[in-house]
């Protein structure tokens, strides 16, 4: 049950991705002389970002895109999902880059890049057409559920690993 301290599903969301930025920019900010860090950095990015990903797939895509009416809507929708499958793809390159070479460096920056720009998107287009389509006592009920999935997967440890969603054809991670 929502109370008026529980945020609402797009603030969540959005805590959620200011998270991952300034993991991301940590990421970025290493070296190659500093691996161990980030392996340990990656660790909490994957992390984030699979309970993130889950949250966003398992409630909060199907609320929206039952809720949206117009097709540019329904296709942000469908954009949002493969942008976390591209996420998919890069995050497992990335853990198997040895974390002091050039190319960990690269694919981390591909990798904040993507999530940022899926952010971003979700930020400036499919959260205001979702306030504008949801009334606030449902998107109050949507950050309740959601805030209690995140804890639940958050007490598994690892969520997500091989598991398909109802909203996608396969594991994702991605985000932000």
């Amino acid at each position: 049950m929502p109370t008026k301290t529980t945020p609402d599903a797009i603030s969540l969301l959005k805590a959620d991705h200011r998270k991952v930025r300034a993991l991301l920019a940590s990421l970025e900010k290493t070296t190659e002389r500093s691996a161990d860090r980030r392996v340990k950095l990656l660790q909490q990015i994957e992390s984030e970002v699979k309970v993130h990903a889950t949250v966003e797939e398992e409630l909060f895509y199907p609320a929206f895109r039952d809720a949206v009416r117009k097709k540019d809507d329904k296709e942000l929708y469908q954009e949002a999902l493969e942008e976390h499958h591209v996420v998919d793809l890069v995050m497992p390159e990335l853990k198997e880059c040895d974390p002091a070479g050039d190319v960990f460096a690269a694919k981390a920056k591909v990798l904040k890049e993507l999530i940022e720009h899926h952010a971003d998107e979700e930020e400036k287009e499919m959260f205001k057409r979702a306030r504008q389509a949801m009334p606030l006592a449902e998107l109050r009920d949507l950050g309740a559920r959601m805030q209690a999935r995140q804890k639940q997967l958050k007490s598994m440890g690892s969520p997500r690993l091989g598991q398909a969603t109802g909203a996608s054809r396969g594991p994702s991670i991605a985000t932000a």
